[in-house]
C-alpha cells in the first residue's frame, strides 16, 4: 500500500522558513517524480516545485525541493514566507499515469 506522509507544517511569521518532509512507502521510490503542490482555501490547486528522478529541481521563487532517495523521502524549503503563502501542502509522487497524494500539512503565514 502506497502512502505519502507529510509533516513540518504549522504557524510561522512572515518572513520565516519553513521545511515541509514527504516520507514515501510502498512505492519504488526512486522511479518517482516527486512534486509539492499547495490549495488555499477558495483556490485551485497549484504546482509549487517538482524534482525529476534524476535530481533536476524546479521550483517557485523562494522554495526549494529536495529529495534523499535512501530515506524514501522529499523535502520542501520555503524560505522568506508570505501570508499568501498560508495553504495545504500537498506531496505528489507520480510516474507516467500512476499518481499518488498525501493527505496534506497546513501551513499559515501570520503575524
Amino acid at each position: 500500500q502506497v502512502q505519502l506522509v507529510e509533516s513540518g507544517g504549522g504557524w510561522v511569521q512572515p518572513g520565516g522558513s519553513l521545511t515541509l518532509s514527504c516520507a514515501a512507502s510502498g512505492l519504488t521510490f526512486t522511479s518517482y517524480v516527486m512534486k509539492w503542490y499547495r490549495q488555499a482555501p477558495g483556490k485551485e490547486r497549484e504546482l509549487v516545485a517538482s524534482i525529476s528522478t534524476g535530481g533536476t529541481a524546479n521550483s517557485v521563487p523562494r522554495f526549494f525541493i529536495s529529495r534523499d532517495n535512501a530515506r524514501n523521502s522529499a523535502y520542501l524549503l520555503m524560505n522568506s514566507l508570505k501570508s499568501e503563502d498560508t495553504a495545504k501542502y500537498y506531496c505528489d509522487a507520480e510516474t507516467g499515469i500512476i499518481k499518488y497524494w498525501g493527505q496534506g500539512t497546513q501551513v499559515t503565514v501570520s503575524s
